[in-house]
C-alpha cells in the first residue's frame, strides 16, 4: 500500500481518535510532513519503539501502541494457554500521553484474554522490570521515551526475567507487529468490564514497598552512612520524572538525611519545561541542581532521567566548582567503592564478575583486575547484561557484583535486569560519604583512581542523520568503513579490528578469530598504544555514534589524545 492509500485509510476511518483527526485535517497540501508521517512504519526492533507523538503510521499515537500490543498478544498465545494467562505488567513515564498508552495496550490485551497488571500512576522503568519478576509477568511493557525530548514517546517491551525481551522473542514479536495490516481495526476490550472481569489490575505501594526493601541490599556498610547521614548534603533532581517518588524514599530508607530536591524540577512535567533536554547525560540539565548545590555547599548533585533509569552526577573540584561526571567515571568510582568495601568485609567472592558494554571505558576493567574480579564486555544494550546474569544464575560460573554501560546505566543488584537509577542513587550517595568521611570529594577519589590505574578518558560523538535519507547515509558510511578500512588513527596505527556484524577478529596479519557474541552492526578498533575507536547506528535514534577511549599518564596527555582521534574521526566522516 502507498503513503498516498494510507492516509486515505486514515482520512476515511469514521472512529479515528479526534485529536489525531484534526491533525491529519491540518497537514492538507503539506506533502511533506504527511510522507513522513505516512511513509513507513514506526520502526519496530529489540528495543521496542520509540517515535514523535501523532498521526501516521510512523508516530506514537494510540493506533501504533494498539498495533504493537496486538503483536505481543499474538506472541503470548503462541506460547500456549498457560503461559498467556501469567500476563503482562505494565508501567508509564511522565511523559504526554504516557497513562493513555499504558490503558490502550491493557484494553488490547484484555480483548485476547491476557490479564494486565498495570500501575496505578507513573513509575520507573527499573520497577517495572522488578514487577515483572515479582508477579511472574510473562511480558513487561514500559511506556517512556527515555530522555528524549517532550515530543516524543515510546513502547519497550520485557521478557520474563525482566529484562527486555531477548533478540529471538523480539524478531518474533516484530514479525507479528509487521504482519498487522491496518492497526485502525485493532480490537480493543472496555476498560471498565475488563477490571470487573480482573483482566485488568492495578498495582500501587504492594509493589513499590517490595522494590524498596530490596533497593535496601543496595548499601554495602550501613554504619557509613549511618555515621555520615547529617553530615553529607546531597541534591537531588529527577528532571521532571518518574525518579522523586522513589529516589527520595530509597535515599530516606538508606538512613540519608541531608537531601535537597530541586523544587522546579520535583513536579512531572511532561514538557521538561526547566530543561533543553530531559538528559542527565548532559552539562546543561543541572543547571538548577549547580545553583540549589552552591547555596547549600552540597557535597554531591545527582539527576535522573524521565523515566528513572539512568543517573548523571556532579561533583565539587578543589575550588569548589561543580564538575559533570560521565557515566564512565560514576561506573569507576561505584565499582571502586564496591570492591573496596567488599574485599574490606570479607564478602569478595572469588568468581565475583562485573560486566559492561563493548564501548564502555576499559578504566573499570582495571579496577575490577585490581581486586581478584573478572570484567565481562556484552554487546550494547542492557538485555545483554541480564542475559550473562541470567546464565550465572543457571551455571553458578559466577558471581555478578555490577554492571554497567557508558550511557549513564549501572545495575548493583540483579532483583531488577535492567539499568536502574534508584539503585545508583542510593550506592553513589553512599561512595560520596566514604569520601566525606575521609575529608575528600568524589571528585578527589575519582583523581585517586587515575593515580593508580592511569589516565582514561573517553568520548562519544553523534552524528544525527534524520528521515530516510539519513538512514540510507548510516547505512552507507559503515559499508564504507567495512570495505576501506582505517589502518590508523591519529597517525596510531590499528592493530586489531572487531566487526561484530560478522562476529570477526582481524589481526595486522591478516589472521583471523571468531568472537563469541551475537551479531551486532558494530566496528571497534584496537589502536597500538592502547586506546580504541568504536562505530555503531543508535538503536533507538537516527545517530551514528563514535566512541574514543584513551589512556595516557595525565590528564592533559590525554585530552590531547581524545582530542587528536576526534578530529580524525571527522575527518573521515567528511570525506
Amino acid at each position: 500500500m502507498s503513503y498516498q492509500e494510507t492516509i486515505a485509510q486514515w482520512n476515511n476511518f469514521a472512529l479515528l481518535e479526534s485529536t489525531l483527526k484534526e491533525e491529519l485535517k491540518s497537514l492538507e497540501g503539506n506533502e511533506e510532513a504527511l510522507k513522513d508521517a505516512f511513509f513507513a512504519p514506526l520502526e519496530f526492533g529489540t528495543a521496542g519503539m520509540r517515535g514523535i507523538l501523532g498521526v501516521g503510521i510512523n508516530r506514537m499515537n494510540i493506533y501504533t501502541v494498539r498495533q504493537a500490543t496486538e503483536g505481543l498478544a499474538r506472541l503470548m498465545e503462541a506460547k500456549g494457554e498457560e503461559e498467556k494467562k501469567r500476563g503482562v505488567a505494565i508501567a508509564y513515564d511522565s511523559r504526554h500521553q504516557s497513562p493513555e498508552f499504558a490503558m490502550e495496550a491493557a484494553k488490547t490485551l484484555g480483548a485476547h484474554g491476557i490479564p494486565a497488571f498495570v500501575f496505578e500512576s507513573l513509575r520507573p522503568t527499573p520497577e517495572l522490570s522488578f514487577a515483572v519478576r515479582h508477579l511472574n509477568a510473562l511480558t513487561g511493557i514500559m511506556i517512556t521515551a527515555s530522555h528524549n525530548p517532550a515530543d516524543y514517546n515510546g513502547y519497550k517491551v520485557y521478557g520474563d526475567d525482566g529484562g527486555q525481551m531477548t533478540p529471538d522473542d523480539a524478531d518474533a514479536l516484530t514479525e507479528y507487529v509487521r504482519a498487522i495490516e491496518n492497526p485502525l481495526t485493532i480490537e480493543v476490550g472496555d476498560e471498565a468490564e475488563l477490571k470487573a472481569a480482573g483482566l485488568i489490575k492495578m498495582l500501587g505501594e504492594e509493589i513499590d514497598a517490595a522494590y524498596l526493601e530490596l533497593v535496601k541490599t543496595v548499601t554495602v556498610d550501613p554504619a557509613l552512612v549511618h555515621e555520615m547521614s547529617k553530615e553529607m548534603k546531597l541534591v537531588f533532581t529527577p528532571l521532571h520524572g518518574t525518579g522523586q517518588m522513589m529516589g527520595e524514599r530509597a535515599l530516606q530508607n538508606a538512613g540519608f538525611e541531608g537531601i535537597y530536591l530541586v523544587p522546579e524540577q520535583a513536579v512531572a512535567d511532561p514538557n521538561f519545561s526547566t530543561v533543553k533536554s530531559p538528559n542527565p547525560e548532559e552539562a546543561g540539565a543541572f543547571e538548577y541542581a549547580i545553583k540549589l548545590g552552591t547555596e547549600l555547599d552540597a557535597d554531591i548533585l545527582v539527576a535522573t532521567d524521565p523515566d528513572a533509569d539512568r543517573l548523571g552526577a556532579a561533583v565539587r573540584k578543589a575550588k569548589g566548582e561543580y564538575v559533570v561526571l560521565t557515566g564512565n567515571q560514576i561506573a569507576s568510582l561505584m565499582l571502586d567503592y564496591l570492591l573496596h568495601a567488599k574485599k574490606a568485609a570479607g564478602t569478595l567472592p572469588v568468581n565475583g564478575t562485573a560486566l559492561k558494554s563493548i564501548v564502555s571505558s576499559e578504566l573499570p576493567t582495571a579496577i575490577a583486575k585490581s581486586y581478584g574480579a573478572d570484567m565481562v564486555d556484552v554487546l550494547t544494550g542492557f538485555k545483554f547484561i541480564a542475559e550473562k546474569i541470567k546464565q550465572y544464575e543457571e551455571d553458578h560460573s559466577k558471581e555478578f557484583l555490577f554492571g554497567f554501560e557508558e550511557s549513564y546505566g549501572y545495575l548493583a543488584k540483579p532483583f531488577v535486569r535492567d539499568k536502574d537509577a534508584i539503585q545508583a542513587l542510593v550506592l553513589i550517595a553512599e561512595v560520596a560519604a566514604y569520601y566525606k568521611k575521609k575529608g575528600q570529594t568524589l571528585y578527589d577519589g575519582l583523581v585517586e583512581i587515575f593515580e593508580t590505574h592511569g589516565y582514561y578518558k573517553e568520548q562519544t560523538i553523534s552524528v544525527t542523520m534524520s528521515g530516510i535519507t539519513g538512514a540510507e547515509k548510516i547505512k552507507a558510511l559503515m559499508a564504507k568503513f567495512r570495505s576501506e578500512a582505517p589502518a590508523d588513527f591519529a597517525s596510531i596505527a590499528v592493530s586489531i579490528t572487531e566487526d561484530f556484524g560478522n562476529s570477526t577478529k582481524t589481526f595486522p596479519d591478516g589472521s583471523t578469530e571468531s568472537i563469541d557474541m551475537p551479531s551486532s552492526n558494530v566496528l571497534k578498533y584496537f589502536l597500538e598504544d592502547g586506546s580504541w575507536i568504536a562505530i555503531r547506528p543508535s538503536g533507538t535514534e537516527p545517530k551514528i555514534k563514535f566512541y574514543i577511549g584513551a589512556k595516557a599518564e595525565s590528564q592533559s596527555a590525554v585530552d590531547e589524545k581524545v582530542a587528536a582521534f576526534e578530529a580524525s574521526i571527522r575527518s573521515l566522516t567528511a570525506e
